[in-house]
């Protein structure tokens, strides 16, 4: 009840700046940016030569794991188990440590991202083979920030907020998110800054939203679906904050 839905209208500001919102809506600096980075974890005994596609299909052949399969169709075939995920995501548990996309730029000799991309799939082709990173590497979830990512980030943006955790905000939510085929009528949400972990958690989807905005417009968010980071557009205090942080990886747009 703290995120009722929001009047119609209230992306339509972001329409005419960005384009079309089905991957989430992209905004320029406003009049700065950044990407805050997703997270990647690497286990304590470090990666392995095998790769995530590799242990797979070892697991398949030896009947330890078995297709997926609908109808008899088995899903997987000709695809590659990347060791990724889509969705939200969060610290493994024991035994996993933070892999900053930096120290993983220095051990293989690869760009943080590459010019003329996105963070995204592409980034760290050295590391990965065919597509599929190895065991004991978990590579950046798609399309959501981590918990512990949201709930920093969440953290900064009120400290640069004109209200502080009572900025009001509005959220929407990609349909592809939210697995919808309606894409007239989108899903905004409207709320306070100091409850937004709760749309972290919202059971209606497994995303963060793909736009967070404060209501003045001072600054504006976008995980896009496609994407390994979410780009922040505001003031450059705010972005300045986030690029020192020492929680959050944040890097300036290639």
């Amino acid at each position: 009840m703290r995120w009722p839905r929001a009047e119609s209208g209230t992306t339509d500001w972001l329409r005419e700046l960005c384009g079309d919102g089905l991957t989430g809506f992209m905004p320029p600096a406003m009049p700065d940016a950044a990407w805050v980075l997703n997270t990647m974890y690497e286990h304590e005994d470090g990666p392995t030569g095998t790769s995530h596609h590799e242990y797979h299909q070892a697991r398949l052949a030896d009947g330890s794991a078995r297709p997926q399969a609908v109808n008899g169709v088995d899903l997987e075939a000709g695809s590659t188990v990347t060791g990724g995920g889509l969705g939200r995501a969060g610290h493994p548990g024991p035994g996993w440590r933070r892999l900053r996309w930096a120290e993983l730029a220095r051990r293989t000799g690869d760009p943080v991202v590459p010019d003329g991309l996105l963070p995204s799939y592409r980034c760290f082709p050295s590391a990965t083979k065919e597509g599929s990173w190895p065991l004991g590497i978990i590579p950046p979830a798609e399309g959501s920030l981590d918990r512990e990512t949201w709930t920093r980030l969440i953290g900064i943006l009120a400290e640069h907020s004109p209200a502080g955790p009572d900025t009001r905000c509005l959220a929407y939510y990609s349909p592809l998110t939210l697995g919808a085929a309606d894409f007239e009528n989108l899903h905004v949400r409207k709320g306070i800054l100091g409850d937004a972990g709760i749309l972290y958690d919202d059971p209606g989807t497994g995303f963060s939203p793909s736009n967070l905005w404060a209501e003045d417009r001072s600054w504006c968010l976008c995980t896009d679906y496609d994407l390994w980071a979410t780009k922040v557009a505001g003031s450059p205090l705010l972005i300045e904050a986030l690029l020192k942080d020492l929680e959050i990886e944040a890097i300036r747009p290639p």
